[in-house]
C-alpha cells in the first residue's frame, strides 16, 4: 500500500541499522537516495551495486525497505532474507518485525510465525511478538470472523492510487492519484506516483461508486490531501495534507510531514482551509475521523508519546469550536506497530488498521467494539474477505445499511490502490457457544456403548470436562468458540481400546463427534467359555457330530477370532467320571476334532490359529470321579468344553 508508506516519514527514521561497514561508492549513491525515501531510485542504484560485487547489511536492509515500503513484499523478503544472512546481533528487532511481514504478504505464515517467535526471543516486551507465543492458533481465530462480509470492486477505480472513501452529504469523497489532465505532473519519487488530490463520487444504487470529479477551490493544492472526515450537518470537513503554511514547512531532517485541516463549505465549495492547534512540523497527524454525535475527532499520529511507528489518538471537540489535548488509546489498540485510519461507526464502534495486531497480512481491519474502555476480548480481526496478505486500509461502514467501503492494493487490483464496497452479511462473532454432541460405540461391530467414560482437553491437554456416556451411548458439552483452539476428546471404557479425536470448534455449526472403542482382545489364559458366556456345548450320547444347538454357540467363537485376527485358542474337551476311563479319552478326543474342523471350517479360521486335545476324566473339576455318587448336575460341570486363549 504505497500511499500509506508516504503518511508517517518515522518508518526508516526509527529503526536504523545498529551497524557500522565500510561504504562502497555505488552504495553510498543509493544511501543518498534512500535518506530521502527516493525509493525507486534507491532500488535501481542498489542492484547495480550488487551487480559490481559490493555487499553489506547496511547494502541489504535499505535494499530491502525500499521495497518494503513501496509494498513489492516479494523482493522485499528476498533482500530482508540476505539480511539476515548476516551477522544476527548486529541487526535490530524492528527488521525481524519487517521480514515477518513480508513472508506473511507473500502467503508463507509459518515462516512468518519463525521470525515473530525471534523477535520475542531478542524482546520479548514487543507485543507483536509476545501475541504470538499466547496465540498460536490466531489464523484460526481470524477465521472464525472471516466470511461475514462480502466484497467488490467499485467503477471509480484507476490505474493509479484511489483510496480512502469517506462519507459526505453529497456521496462520498476519495484521494487519488490519477493525472486526469493536470497539466504539470508532480510526482512524488517515493512511490513514482503523482501527488495526490481529492475526488467526489456518487454512491449508486447497488453501492457502486460512480462519477468521480476534483474538488475545487482551495483543495487540490501543490502537496498531497487525502482522507477526509465531514460533520453530520455538511459544514465542515476535516482532512489530511502535507504541513504547508505560507510555504511547506519541514522538520528538522528536511521532511515535509503531515497535519490535519479544516475547511468549511459555501454552496458547492469548500473554503478557508486552516490547520489544527495540535499539528506540529516535527510530527505527523493524519487520518480523521468523527464520532457519530461529531464531539470527537480521532486520528493517527507519531507525535512524542507515540507507542509504535504510529498510534491513534482523540481529542474532545468544545462547544466554542476549541480542542482538547490529544489523548493516546491506550496499548490495547495501539502497537509497536503502525495503526493508523480511524473510522467511527453510527454504534460507536471503533474500526481501525494495524500491523501490529496478529493478522493475514501487512496492513489488516480490525474493530474494537468498545473504543472507551478496550480490551483484548472487544478487538477483532475481520478476517477474510475484507484482510488479504497486503495491505487492508481505510474501512468506513454504514450500521444502517449495512454497506460501506476500504482500500487495499491486493492482487487483481485494477491500480497500486484499489477502492472495494463491501456488504456486512453477518454480525462479529462475540460471544459463542459450540454445542458438542457424541457417541461412543464399538468400533467392531457398531453398538452403541454406554457408561464410557469421555474427557475433553484443550490443547495443552489441560482437563475441561469429565463426561459419562448414557443409555444411548450419547455424550454432550459446551465449548467456547470465540477462541479458535484445538480440543481433544477420549474414549475410554474397561475391556475396551481407547480412542482419541482431535476437532477444532466452528462458530456458525453444531459439532458431532463418534468415539470407536475396540474392544481388546482377551488375555493369555482366559476361557472364551466364559468371556462370552457360552450355553453348554452338547452331543447326543456317544456321538461326537457338532448339534444345531452346539453350532449356534460355536458360531460365537468363529466371530470372536474373526473379531481378533491375532487370538489363538486351545481347545480342551472333557467328559465325566461316568464309563471307562479310556472309553471317556477317546470319546472326548472324537469330540475335540469334530469342533477344532467346524470352527476351521465353517469359520475359516487358519489352521495355526486353533490347537486341541481331549482329556476325558482326567481334569475334573469336583470331587465326582470313579465310584463317588453325584448327581447329574454335579456330573455335568465335567463335561465341558473350554476355549482357552495361548496367544493374543
Amino acid at each position: 500500500m504505497k500511499i500509506y508508506r508516504i503518511t508517517f516519514i518515522v518508518t526508516f527514521l526509527a529503526i536504523n541499522l545498529n551497524i557500522v561497514s565500510a561504504q562502497n561508492k555505488i552504495t553510498e549513491k543509493g544511501n543518498k537516495k534512500f535518506e530521502v525515501f527516493a525509493y525507486n531510485d534507491a532500488i535501481d542504484i542498489y542492484l547495480k551495486a550488487i551487480r559490481k560485487g559490493e555487499e553489506s547489511p547496511e547494502l541489504y536492509a535499505n535494499l530491502a525497505d525500499s521495497y518494503y515500503e513501496n509494498s513489492n513484499m516479494n523482493n522485499a523478503a528476498i533482500w530482508y532474507g540476505e539480511l539476515m544472512k548476516q551477522d544476527l546481533n548486529q541487526i535490530k528487532g524492528e527488521y525481524y518485525f519487517k521480514y515477518a511481514q513480508a513472508l506473511k504478504a507473500i502467503g508463507d505464515y509459518s515462516k512468518s510465525d519463525e521470525w515473530l517467535q525471534k523477535l520475542y526471543e531478542l524482546n520479548n516486551d514487543d507485543t507483536r511478538a509476545a501475541d504470538l507465543k499466547y496465540e498460536p492458533n490466531y489464523v484460526e481465530r481470524i477465521g472464525l470472523q472471516s466470511n461475514k462480509f462480502s466484497i467488490d470492486t467499485v467503477s471509480i477505480n484507476s490505474e493509479f492510487s484511489d483510496f480512502a472513501a469517506a462519507y459526505g452529504d453529497r456521496g462520498v469523497i476519495f484521494a487519488s492519484s490519477r493525472e486526469n489532465g493536470v497539466a504539470v505532473k508532480r510526482t512524488h519519487t517515493w512511490t513514482g506516483l503523482p501527488f495526490l488530490e481529492l475526488f467526489t463520487a456518487l454512491v449508486a444504487e447497488n453501492g457502486d461508486l460512480i462519477v468521480a470529479q476534483r474538488l475545487k477551490n482551495d483543495f487540490n493544492n501543490k502537496y498531497n490531501e487525502s482522507t477526509t472526515a465531514i460533520t453530520k450537518d455538511g459544514k465542515t470537513m476535516y482532512f489530511t495534507r502535507n504541513s504547508y503554511s505560507n510555504g511547506y514547512q519541514k522538520d528538522e531532517n528536511g521532511i515535509i510531514r503531515l497535519k490535519l485541516y479544516k475547511a468549511t463549505r459555501e454552496g458547492d465549495t469548500w473554503v478557508n482551509a486552516e490547520e489544527l492547534p495540535f499539528n506540529n512540523k516535527e510530527y505527523s497527524v493524519a487520518h480523521p475521523a468523527l464520532s457519530p454525535d461529531n464531539t470527537k475527532l480521532y486520528f493517527a499520529s507519531d507525535m512524542p508519546g507515540t507507542k509504535g511507528l504510529s498510534d491513534l489518538y482523540v481529542v474532545d471537540i468544545n462547544a466554542d469550536g476549541s480542542y482538547s489535548s490529544p489523548r493516546n488509546l491506550g496499548d490495547r489498540i495501539n502497537t509497536e506497530g503502525r495503526d493508523t485510519f480511524p473510522f467511527i461507526s453510527e454504534n460507536g464502534h471503533l474500526y481501525f488498521s494495524s500491523d501490529g495486531h496478529l493478522g493475514l497480512g501487512n496492513l489488516d481491519v480490525f474493530v474494537c467494539l468498545d473504543p472507551s474502555n478496550p480490551t483484548d476480548d472487544n478487538i477483532y480481526n475481520l478476517g477474510k474477505p475484507v484482510n488479504s496478505k497486503k495491505d487492508d486500509f481505510a474501512f468506513i461502514i454504514d450500521d444502517n445499511s449495512k454497506l460501506g467501503y476500504f482500500t487495499s492494493n491486493r492482487d487483481g487490483g485494477l491500480g497500486s490502490d484499489d477502492i472495494y464496497k463491501v456488504k456486512q452479511l453477518k454480525a462479529i462473532v462475540e460471544e459463542c457457544t459450540v454445542i458438542v454432541d457424541g457417541t461412543v460405540v464399538n468400533k467392531l461391530d457398531g453398538n452403541l456403548i454406554t457408561n464410557a467414560s469421555v474427557t475433553i482437553y484443550d490443547n495443552d491437554f489441560n482437563v475441561l470436562h469429565n463426561l459419562e456416556s448414557d443409555d444411548d451411548g450419547a455424550f454432550s458439552f459446551e465449548l467456547d468458540c470465540k477462541e479458535a483452539n484445538t480440543y481433544n476428546a477420549l474414549g475410554e471404557k474397561e475391556k475396551f481400546k481407547e480412542d482419541q479425536q482431535s476437532f477444532t470448534v466452528d462458530g456458525d455449526n453444531k459439532l458431532q463427534l463418534r468415539l470407536a472403542l475396540e474392544p481388546k482382545p482377551a488375555e493369555v489364559g482366559t476361557d472364551l467359555f466364559k468371556l462370552l458366556n457360552l450355553n453348554p456345548i452338547y452331543f447326543d450320547y456317544d456321538k461326537s457330530f457338532i448339534r444345531p444347538d452346539a453350532e449356534i454357540e460355536l458360531a460365537k467363537i468363529i466371530a470372536y477370532m474373526k473379531e481378533y485376527p491375532s487370538v489363538k485358542i486351545d481347545v480342551r474337551s472333557h467328559t465325566d467320571s461316568r464309563g471307562s476311563d479310556s472309553y471317556n479319552l477317546k470319546l472326548s478326543q472324537r469330540r475335540n476334532t469334530s469342533t477344532i474342523n467346524y470352527i476351521r471350517t465353517k469359520g475359516e479360521i487358519a489352521k495355526d490359529r486353533i490347537t486341541g486335545k481331549g482329556y476325558g476324566e482326567t481334569q475334573l473339576t469336583n470331587q465326582c470321579k470313579n465310584g463317588v455318587k453325584c448327581t447329574d448336575e454335579e456330573h455335568e460341570q465335567n463335561r465341558r468344553s473350554e476355549f482357552i486363549v495361548v496367544a493374543n
